[in-house]
């Protein structure tokens, strides 16, 4: 009969102890401490940063719709006809005022125009013009 006998080494290469595995996890589970602190102390200090629950507190519908607005991006309503319309109104609101304004120095322009053109009229005399009374002899009169 054959009989085995089992390695001293548990299969490990000669010159290795067993305490080599249990080093390594407990390095690894140091370094997952570690890890888990430095993401916990990222976090407080960005929550710190940005200080979250003040602007809650002083603010509170902004904060709702800042919520909204990224619930929508992160939802991927960026890139859809919806927000194409909604940008295209936005678009068109902003430029209201600049056309306003445009159209208001024609106005004005046109007005001061006008009224050049009646101070000239009525310090030429009898020439026909605006508000000018109607030439009643010569060539193409009214008779």
């Amino acid at each position: 009969m054959t009989t085995f006998q089992s390695p001293q080494n548990n299969g490990a290469p000669n010159g290795t102890d067993n305490n080599g595995f249990g080093q390594r996890v407990d390095q690894i589970g140091v370094d997952a401490q570690q890890l888990w602190s430095d993401a916990r102390s990222a976090v407080t200090g960005l929550s710190e940063t940005l200080d979250i629950r003040g602007r809650v507190e002083r603010n509170p519908y902004g904060m709702v719709l800042a919520a909204v607005g990224v619930g929508y991006v992160l939802g991927g309503g960026l890139f859809t006809p919806l927000t194409a319309r909604v940008l295209k109104l936005g678009v068109r609101l902003a430029a209201l005022p600049f056309v306003k304004d445009e159209l208001l120095g024609m106005a004005e322009a046109a007005l001061q125009g006008f009224q050049a053109g009646q101070s000239n009229v009525s310090g030429q005399g009898n020439t026909a013009g605006i508000g000018a009374a109607p030439r009643t002899s010569g060539p193409g009169t009214i008779s």
